[in-house]
């Protein structure tokens, strides 16, 4: 079984991320997320259908909009939300889930390992990993 740290490593060793549930408001979390990947240079995409910028960048409705494939998804939605977008990424060729706290369900981490992706789930949280420090 792989361990946490290991999940980790393979989920920011992604070229570009998506944000599932980033967010235009600073209080939300999904703001957070996708702020934290600018903070520390790396390539991220918001995912909203409701929005069509999140810090003065395009939004996209889904990952198949995207302009380019993404390797890792951070989640940052309700649980119902989390178990739909299990499968997006699957069609979409997402290889590594992080279900930040809130977001993920058993039946979300269920799914999403039986379609074989690597899930992060249960407590570890992005911000910290990154170390967030707010814009």
């Amino acid at each position: 079984m792989e361990s946490v740290r290991t999940k980790i490593d393979r989920f920011l060793a992604a070229p570009a991320f998506a944000v599932a549930g980033a967010s235009d408001d600073p209080a939300k979390f999904g703001h957070k997320c996708y702020a934290c990947y600018l903070e520390n240079g790396r390539k991220a995409y918001p995912l909203n259908p409701r929005t069509t910028t999140v810090l003065g960048q395009p939004a996209f409705p889904n990952l198949a909009a995207l302009p380019e494939p993404v390797e890792s998804l951070t989640i940052v939605t309700p649980p119902a939300v989390t178990e739909k977008l299990i499968d997006e990424a699957t069609a979409a060729g997402v290889k590594h889930v992080w279900m930040q706290p809130g977001a993920e369900s058993r039946a979300a981490v269920e799914k999403a390992e039986r379609a074989g992706l690597t899930v992060i789930s249960g407590g570890p949280c992005l911000l910290v990993e990154l170390g967030y420090r707010g814009r």
